[in-house]
């Protein structure tokens, strides 16, 4: 999937720059010579399934999967059918903690996604087997300029930052009518650290409403249904 709409006028200036096609040649030598994740017509998935002007949520994530059939062009999502992986498995946990939402048969996040819950990666490839291999060639450079655009947008947004990386990007976001939602990453390593408890979910529907919009429902529905 190609980046259009309102995200393709918005990111126009990054695509001119000298990083950026920099950024295109070593991806596609990448694609050509090597295995990659998620699938190439998976890249932008984030910007596809979530509009500009339908972001409510953004959630960033570090890198995709890098496992065989895991990664799917959002963040902390796999397609049905391929196992949880752990740090969703704790996502569902404090959902299901936060809001008693049932926890899902499978880590397929794309309801999210299409009711404004940007997914956004902030590296969007990956080598097999092979995580933040991608780290370095350019990809961070494009997501800072998108999470840009979404910080200058002006209406209310949530940013839910989990882990330090995500964190970082908490000095882009200066506009007061967002609510940034921080706290430990929840993977195995660090989850008990301050994200099981954070309540991030209803923390964000709350803000939601208080500000007019309707809230997410976060409920991932059983694979079947």
């Amino acid at each position: 999937m190609a980046i259009t709409g309102r995200w393709a006028e918005a990111l126009k200036p990054e695509f001119g720059k000298p990083y950026y096609a920099k950024l295109y040649r070593t991806v596609l030598k990448e694609y050509r010579t090597r295995e990659i994740y998620p699938p190439s017509t998976d890249i932008f998935n984030a910007f596809a399934f979530t509009p500009l002007e339908k972001v409510r949520v953004v959630i960033l994530g570090q890198d995709p999967y890098h496992e065989p059939g895991q990664a799917n062009g959002l963040c902390f999502s796999v397609h049905k059918g391929i196992r949880i992986p752990p740090s969703l498995v704790n996502i569902y946990k404090e959902l299901h903690d936060d809001l008693g939402c049932a926890i899902p048969d499978h880590g397929d996040l794309t309801k999210w996604a299409k009711q404004g819950v940007m997914l956004l990666n902030t590296v969007l490839t990956v080598r097999a087997h092979a995580a933040n291999s991608h780290k370095e060639i350019g990809w961070q450079e494009f997501t800072d300029a998108a999470i840009r655009v979404l910080a200058n947008e002006d209406r209310p947004l949530v940013f839910i930052l989990w882990g330090g990386q995500a964190r970082k990007k908490k000095s882009m976001i200066t506009n007061p009518k967002h609510l940034i939602i921080e706290s430990a990453h929840p993977s195995p390593l660090s989850a008990y650290n301050g994200f099981f408890g954070s309540r991030p979910f209803s923390r964000c529907n709350d803000y939601l409403s208080k500000n007019g919009y309707d809230p997410i429902d976060w409920q991932i529905e059983p694979a079947e249904a």
